[in-house]
C-alpha cells in the first residue's frame, strides 16, 4: 500500500544559546569531538560489516564448515555471540563509550546496516567499493535527544537543547517553509523524525526530518502527462492537445556559461590584486563568483520542476512519464560540454521529490 506520508529534509544555521565566548567555545569543541568519533565509527562499522559479508571467502582453507552469522545462543550454526546488528554497536560503543551518546551510535549503526543492505549485492559482484566516510560528515540523532523545543520571543528563534547543549536558530530572512515546519511540529501537527547535525567552517547546521502529509489534489491516474528533458529546452510538456515549454537554451545554458567566464576571469585578475591582507583580499573577487554558478542553477531548476507539477496538476494528470531518458544520458556522457552543463541528476531528483509529495506517479522510460 502506498504511503500517505512522505519525509522532507530541511537545513537550518544553528548558533550556541551560551552567554560566554568560553562557554560556547566549550560547547563547539564537544560536538566537533561527535563528529570526530562518528567519523571514525561509521569506518569502524562498515569495514565489520563488510568483513561478515564475505566471511566465507575466509573459509576456502578448510572444507564442510558450516556457519551462519546468528547468535551462537540462538542457531547451532552461528558464530556470533549476539545479533548481528548488536556486534557493530558494541565495537563501537566499547570504543567510544564515554566520548559520544550513544544514541547517536545507535542511530548512525542502524543507517548503515540499512544502506549496505541496500548496496550488499553491488559489494558482492565488486560492481561498488566499500563506503569511505569524510571527518565533516554529519551526525545522526532521534528525536528523544531534542528537549524543550520551542519559540522564544525575546529571541525571536526556536530555542531546544541536545544533550544539554542549548541552541537557538537562526533563520535570517526565511523565505522557505522552516519556520512553518517548526511551528507545526511544536502544535504536534507534524512528526520530526532521526534527523543530522553537520558542523562546517565553524558553522553549526541542523538537518531536520520532518514528516508529513502529501498534498490531496484531485488527479486521474488515467490522465497521462508525457515530459521530455533537453538541454535546448529544459523541460517540455504535453497531455492531450496542450503542451508547454518550460525555459530556454538562452534562459538557463548562456546565463551559467556567463557565470563560468566572468569566475575564470576573477581568477586571472586576481594575479594582480593588491594583497594587503594576504590571500582572503586578493580572492575577493572570486569568492563572489564561487557560489554564483551553483546557486542559480539550483533556483533555476527549482522553478522548472515546480511550474512541471504545477502543469500536471492543472491538468489532473496522475502520471508523469519522462521520454527517452536512456538515450539522452548516453548523449550527456559522451558530450563533455553538455554533461557539464546540463544538471539532469538535480533536475531528475527535483521532479522525482515534487512528484511524489503530489501523489503523481512517475515514470522514466
Amino acid at each position: 500500500m502506498e504511503k500517505s506520508t512522505i519525509k522532507l529534509t530541511r537545513k537550518i544555521q544553528l548558533l550556541v544559546d551560551l552567554p560566554t565566548k568560553e562557554e560556547r567555545k566549550e560547547a563547539l569543541d564537544k560536538l566537533y569531538g561527535w563528529q570526530n568519533r562518528c567519523f571514525r565509527a561509521a569506518n569502524l562499522i562498515v569495514t565489520h560489516l563488510y568483513v561478515q559479508e564475505m566471511i566465507k571467502e575466509f573459509f576456502y582453507l578448510s572444507e564442510g564448515i558450516k556457519y551462519k552469522l546468528a547468535d551462537e545462543k540462538k542457531d547451532k550454526y552461528g558464530i556470533l555471540q549476539r545479533s548481528r546488528i548488536n556486534t557493530t554497536y558494541r565495537v563501537v560503543s566499547n570504543r567510544f563509550k564515554g566520548e559520544i551518546p550513544t544514541n547517536i551510535l545507535s542511530n548512525l549503526n542502524k543507517n548503515l546496516i540499512t544502506s549496505f543492505n541496500k548496496d550488499r549485492p553491488e559489494y558482492w559482484k565488486g560492481e561498488r567499493s566499500l563506503m569511505n566516510f569524510r571527518r565533516d560528515m554529519a551526525f545522526p540523532f532521534d528525536i528523544e535527544l531534542i528537549i524543550g523545543l520551542h519559540f522564544n520571543e525575546d529571541k525571536k528563534a526556536f530555542c531546544f537543547s541536545l544533550n544539554k547543549i542549548p541552541f537557538r536558530t537562526y533563520l535570517g530572512k526565511d523565505y522557505t517553509d522552516k519556520r512553518k515546519l517548526l511551528e507545526r511540529v511544536i502544535k504536534g501537527n507534524i512528526k520530526l523524525c532521526t534527523s543530522h547535525m553537520k558542523l562546517k567552517d565553524g558553522k553549526i547546521f541542523f538537518l531536520p526530518v520532518f514528516e508529513i502529509e502529501k498534498e490531496k489534489h484531485i488527479l486521474k491516474p488515467e490522465v497521462i502527462a508525457e515530459a521530455s528533458l533537453s538541454l535546448e529546452y529544459p523541460i517540455v510538456v504535453k497531455t492531450g492537445n496542450t503542451k508547454l515549454t518550460i525555459g530556454t537554451k538562452e534562459e538557463f545554458l548562456y546565463r551559467r556559461l556567463a557565470i563560468q567566464a566572468a569566475h575564470k576571469r576573477a581568477q586571472v585578475g586576481a594575479t594582480y590584486s593588491k594583497s594587503g591582507k594576504g590571500v582572503q583580499r586578493k580572492l575577493k573577487a572570486v569568492q563572489k563568483f564561487r557560489n554564483a554558478e551553483s546557486n542559480y542553477v539550483h533556483y533555476r531548476i527549482h522553478v522548472y520542476s515546480r511550474r512541471l507539477i504545477n502543469f500536471c496538476i492543472k491538468h489532473q494528470a496522475g502520471t508523469l512519464i519522462l521520454l527517452n531518458q536512456e538515450d539522452k544520458i548516453g548523449i550527456a556522457k559522451e558530450e563533455e560540454f553538455v554533461l557539464r552543463n546540463w544538471s539532469y541528476y538535480e533536475l531528475m531528483t527535483k521532479i522525482k521529490y515534487k512528484a511524489e509529495k503530489a501523489g503523481i506517479e512517475l515514470i522514466i522510460d
